[in-house]
């Protein structure tokens, strides 16, 4: 790949009272970032202009009026805004949720457009951000409306990746969100996953069960023998390598996750905390299942630190290097798949 054809990563800028300004800017301090990728941040060259003086960063960018001129080997800055924003750093605030409600809209239009080529996203307050225009529990929800096909929050690093039955699913409600066909959709999503977009010629995928000792044989809940069990047989002798369910508390401390190329978790919690705790901070949220690539680091806003200069950037570097690792990985599926199907002899 030459240096006008890198790969064009659109970056939403996130909440700008928290520290997604600050991991983006610092991300891109290194000038050698550029010889990976081409950055189209969407948010107010003003706005970044101040970020930059106060937290002491000397990243370089241009400001660009419109996407289609944005020029290769530079960080650029797309205007989403012109008017001048106040931004009280660790503070939560409607008005800037709106414009990371602003920003995300514009990256992801471009990425529908075929302007930028990855979406990367910078945390959100999923409060502060709520309004007519929207009204989602966050990034994977607005994502699955705006994008062709099934969403699937996906938690991946290089040797561990967790995917979630449920999501933003209240606690007292999750039971009766697990189906059959749910978790054969989302199943079948992370199976294709690991094809497309991770190399993974014949995944092997681990369930958690859904009640402590995955119900211990009806003793603690019957839905793992009633529902999961059933489910994950009928997977396996379709020809999926589908195991479970597993006890979820004893799985990850055993390094049994080591054997299997992702792990499903019942819920949310069930799945992150093992993962940010085994992770580090170098975690990244993957939005498998869309047509386009979007990933996120594995944080939020922490406003606690933000407008320190403290922030690490890890998850963030290695959210944009995932996105642009499962874009590569997509199409050379689809290359090695088109030429499959041109070997194949006619039928006659």
């Amino acid at each position: 790949m030459n240096k006008v054809e890198k790969i064009r990563v659109g970056i939403s800028i996130g909440d700008l009272n928290g520290i997604g300004p600050e991991v983006v800017l610092k991300t891109f301090e290194d000038p050698r970032m550029l010889d990976f990728c081409t950055p189209v941040i969407f948010a107010s060259s003003k706005v970044l202009s101040f970020q930059k003086k106060q937290l002491k960063l000397a990243t370089n960018f241009q400001s660009v009026d419109h996407v289609d001129r944005i020029v290769h080997g530079k960080v650029n800055v797309i205007n989403v805004w012109n008017e001048g924003v106040e931004i009280n750093f660790g503070q939560s605030d409607e008005k800037i949720g709106d414009y990371a409600r602003k920003s995300l809209e514009a990256a992801t239009k471009a990425l529908k457009e075929g302007k930028v080529d990855v979406l990367v996203t910078a945390p959100i307050n999923k409060h502060n951000i709520q309004s007519k225009e929207f009204d989602f529990p966050g990034h994977t929800d607005y994502l699955a409306k705006e994008l062709d096909g099934e969403s699937l929050m996906f938690m991946i690093t290089g040797e561990l990746k967790v995917g979630l039955l449920t999501d933003h699913v209240p606690v007292s409600e999750i039971a009766n969100h697990i189906t059959p066909e749910l978790i054969k959709k989302k199943i079948g999503i992370i199976h294709d996953s690991l094809v497309k977009d991770f190399r993974v010629r014949k995944p092997k995928i681990a369930v958690l069960g859904i009640n402590p000792h995955s119900g211990d044989n009806g003793v603690i809940g019957k839905e793992d023998d009633e529902i999961l069990r059933p489910t994950i047989k009928e997977l396996f002798e379709g020809g999926k390598l589908v195991y479970g369910p597993y006890s979820a508390d004893s799985f990850f401390g055993s390094d049994g996750y080591k054997k299997f190329d992702a792990i499903v978790a019942a819920y949310h919690d069930q799945g992150l905390i093992p993962f940010k705790t085994l992770s580090f901070g170098k975690g990244v949220n993957y939005t498998a299942g869309l047509e386009k690539v979007r990933t996120s680091p594995d944080h939020g806003t922490a406003y606690e630190v933000a407008g320190k200069g403290e922030a690490d950037n890890s998850s963030f570097k290695e959210a944009l290097f995932a996105a642009l690792s499962i874009y590569k990985a997509r199409n050379e599926h689809v290359e090695l798949t088109s030429n499959v199907l041109k070997k194949r002899p006619a039928k006659i």
